[in-house]
C-alpha cells in the first residue's frame, strides 16, 4: 500500500519514505504477508473443535442407534453432561460419511421389522363358506415376533343380531 501511495502522490511527504524504506523492502514485506498462514473463515468462529474421545462417542452412538438423528445424539450427549453444539454433531457425522438424518442406509425395512417384531400384531377379518352353505366370519391376530396365531372369534352373525357365536382361542 505504501508503494502504491508513493507512486500516486509524487512530491508529497511520502517521497521522503524512500530514505527509510526501499521499494525492494516493501515488496519483500508484501510477499511475506501473502505467504502468512491465515486461518480459514470456517475455522475462526467455532473454536478448537471437539476432542477425539467425544468424536468417537458421537460415532459410536450413531452406529449403535441407526434410527437416531444428530439432534437425538446431541440430546443424549447433553444428558451425559457433554457440551457440544448440534451443528458440531452434524459435522462429525457428515465428515465420517454417516447420514446425519435418521434415515441411514443401514436401517432397511427388514431391519426395522426385526427390531419391532415383538410389538407388531397383524389382524385379519374374513369369511368362510362351509359345506352346509353357511357363512362364518373369523377374526384372528398374528404376533410377528413369535408367529403365534390368536383366534379371537368365529361367528355367523358379526353384527351381533343375537345369534349364538362360537369363540375359540389357540
Amino acid at each position: 500500500m505504501l508503494a502504491a501511495l508513493d507512486r500516486l502522490l509524487p512530491g508529497s511527504d511520502l517521497r521522503n519514505l524512500r530514505l527509510i524504506v526501499s521499494p525492494r523492502t516493501l515488496l519483500r514485506w508484501h510477499a511475506h504477508l501473502v505467504r502468512w498462514p491465515w486461518p480459514s473463515r470456517a475455522a475462526l468462529p467455532g473454536g478448537p473443535g471437539p476432542r477425539q474421545p467425544l468424536r468417537q462417542l458421537v460415532l459410536e452412538m450413531a452406529r449403535e442407534n441407526p434410527g437416531w438423528g444428530y439432534r437425538r445424539i446431541h440430546g443424549e450427549l447433553t444428558g451425559l453432561g457433554c457440551t457440544l453444539a448440534p451443528s458440531t454433531v452434524w459435522q462429525i457425522l457428515k465428515d465420517a460419511g454417516i447420514d446425519p438424518a435418521p434415515r441411514r442406509s443401514g436401517q432397511a425395512w427388514r431391519a426395522f421389522l426385526e427390531a419391532q417384531a415383538k410389538t407388531i400384531l397383524a389382524v385379519d377379518f374374513f369369511h368362510v363358506d362351509t359345506a352346509f352353505l353357511r357363512r362364518l366370519y373369523v377374526l384372528f391376530f398374528i404376533e410377528h415376533g413369535t408367529r403365534r396365531v390368536h383366534l379371537a372369534g368365529i361367528t355367523a352373525h358379526p353384527a351381533g343380531s343375537g345369534q349364538p357365536s362360537r369363540h375359540a382361542t389357540c
